[in-house]
């Protein structure tokens, strides 16, 4: 009786792992694991030469991959836009149109 039951014992660990061997990790967990670890190589390698609370300061910016924000025109920028815009425009019509273009707002 001890000497089954010890084979049973011995036995039960090789009956189980077929059972895991079966399960397998799922694959959109490697792949985001792959991707995180792209981003964190190219951080990384931008990283080069920075140290200290600047480099730290990057990796965190890096590694949250924030969109940059789109620069705004500067106000000579508008001017150029609004002026072509403007066209053939004159008096109190053209004064109206740049100040809505220059502000942003739609034309009235």
């Amino acid at each position: 009786m001890k000497k089954a039951l010890a084979a049973l014992l011995l036995a039960s660990p090789l009956l189980a792992s077929p059972v895991f061997a079966q399960t397998a990790a799922p694959a959109p967990a490697a792949k985001a694991a792959n991707a995180q670890q792209n981003k964190m190589s190219t951080c990384n390698t931008q990283a080069a030469g920075r140290k200290g609370d600047d480099r730290k300061a990057f990796m965190k910016e890096c590694l949250s991959n924030k969109p940059a924000a789109a620069a705004k025109p500067t106000q000579q920028e508008k001017m150029k836009i609004c002026n072509a815009q403007a066209g053939d425009k004159k008096g109190d019509e053209r004064k109206a149109f740049m100040k809505s273009c220059l502000s942003n707002k739609p034309a009235a």
